[in-house]
């Protein structure tokens, strides 16, 4: 149907026509015959995706991490002393006042990243969210660290839904997690090294005339800042925009290719614009929140491992370099754990089994870093806890993005996954109470709790799933407006 065609129907009318039309480019896709050669050619085709997407997202999104938890690390590099932000719960309201934006901004990002363009909106964010942690180098209160805080929020808002819905777009669903656990293993590797980092800027303590926390805070937003350039140059955009741009790197034939892939698997690689009525749509989808959820599960553990593992083991009794050094193992031990993870479930095209693992894993580490009497044994509950929900995060998206159809649907219920991830941080942040160091008993519990949540809730997602599958084969019914798609389990 001609675009002038479509203007003059009603909302509803509309979502039909394209839903029709998806459904027939669906079903001549997956009549294309896969030869050897065609399979040669989709592989080097993933291959030049992969190179241009994957590092430099990877990369930009490990300092965007790096920059939301710096400030566990900045507080005891003579934060604490200088702004006094150890008294009361100060704190806990400098890390909570991050995750209202970001909770807030989410959802409007994802839907104006088409816009403005990939490469654009994320090199923007990226920059701007660097000048304010340099900014927030030469703060002398700690109200203006609040201040900081918020904005960093603000523009790390959109940059991890942005980035999970451009991968979504390229990539087939059970070639999706593998490239999620690369991704984010960038992230764990900064972030093991992070420490790392701080512990060597904190050297500069006194060099002229700035604490090392301020030096912490002046290195670490530049680096966003440059990698903001290397990314407006290097992210590619959206398979149906990257013709587009003035030196593609895919010509029309490998576009084209793509899209008959993304067709052949889930049917949705033409873009739906999104409205409102298809917003109201995706938030009606009971299974998107039940991901969100999960997602809010594993961002729990996440930011309590972030935010207070340097306290814990500070409260074990190491000096402050040995805490900054003794933080990365950790995190980075969990980086093949989480590549096995995602290999064997992409293999296996099956998300659950490996969300209810990881939430058992991180769940035992809980506990014996919360009770063991031994500081060696506790330590090596920390190595657990870090792999359990740090693996569990890839293997939500994976799920989420295995069982959803449609560019619009994909864009909200992302950037809401996401956006539960800052809830997570809430919970965490509000429930580690400065009282109770360094064990806090009641933080650590509270995240237990939301590990508990995600095992029966993954299980009851499976029980779902399967009976949906069983009547659709069954009945020869559509699932998701198509026939042959089926939900993944």
């Amino acid at each position: 149907m001609a675009r002038h065609e479509k203007a003059e129907l009603g909302v509803e009318e509309q979502m039909e026509v394209t839903e029709l039309e998806a459904q027939k480019t669906y079903t001549n896709a997956s009549r294309i015959v896969v030869t050897e050669e065609l399979r040669k050619e989709r592989a080097r085709i993933t291959w030049k995706v992969d190179v241009r997407l994957i590092p430099i997202l990877g990369l930009m999104y490990a300092i965007n991490g790096i920059d939301r938890t710096n400030l566990s690390v900045a507080r005891i590099a003579g934060m604490e002393q200088d702004l006094g932000i150890e008294k009361g719960d100060r704190y806990s309201i400098a890390l909570l006042m991050f995750f209202i934006p970001y909770f807030i901004f989410e959802i409007p990002s994802n839907l104006v990243i088409r816009k403005f363009g990939a490469a654009n909106w994320l090199a923007f964010l990226s920059f701007a969210w660097g000048i304010v942690i340099l900014g927030g180098a030469f703060a002398k209160d700690w109200t203006v660290v609040v201040g900081v805080r918020i904005l960093i929020g603000v523009f790390e808002a959109g940059f991890f839904p942005g980035c999970l819905f451009l991968i979504s777009c390229w990539y087939e669903r059970y070639q999706i997690q593998k490239r999620i656990a690369v991704f984010y293993s960038v992230n764990l590797l900064a972030g093991g090294f992070g420490n790392i980092l701080a512990y060597g800027i904190n050297k500069l303590d006194g060099t002229s005339g700035y604490r090392g926390w301020r030096w912490i805070f002046i290195i670490e937003g530049l680096i966003p800042i440059v990698l903001a350039v290397f990314g407006w140059f290097i992210i590619v955009d959206f398979p149906d925009k990257v013709y587009e741009a003035k030196h593609p790197f895919l010509n029309a034939d490998e576009v084209q290719i793509v899209k008959d892939r993304l067709e052949a698997d889930r049917g949705d690689s033409t873009y739906d614009h999104v409205t409102f009525t298809k917003i109201l749509h995706t938030l009606a989808m009971w299974q998107i929140w039940i991901y969100a959820l999960l997602f809010m599960a594993a961002g729990t553990g996440i930011y309590a491992f972030a935010y207070f593992t340097s306290v814990i083991l500070r409260g074990m009794g190491y000096t402050t370099d040995k805490v900054f050094l003794l933080s990365a193992p950790p995190a980075i031990a969990a980086i093949p754990y989480s590549y096995i993870i995602a290999w064997t479930s992409d293999r296996c095209k099956m998300r659950s089994p490996f969300v209810i693992l990881n939430a058992a894993v991180c769940l035992m580490g809980l506990m014996i870093t919360a009770y063991h009497p031994s500081n060696n044994v506790r330590y090596g509950g920390l190595f657990l806890g870090l792999a359990g929900c740090n693996c569990s995060l890839p293997s939500v998206l994976a799920w989420q993005a295995n069982n959803i159809r449609g560019q619009s649907t994909r864009a909200v219920a992302s950037a809401l996954q996401v956006a539960f991830g800052a809830i997570g941080g809430i919970y965490a942040s509000t429930t580690f109470m400065q009282k109770e160091a360094p064990k806090y008993p009641t933080g650590l519990w509270a995240t237990a709790a939301t590990q508990i949540f995600a095992i029966v809730a993954s299980a009851g997602m499976v029980a779902y799933y399967r009976l949906a599958n069983c009547k659709a084969d069954k009945l020869h019914i559509a699932v998701e407006g198509h026939q042959r798609f089926r939900y993944t389990y």
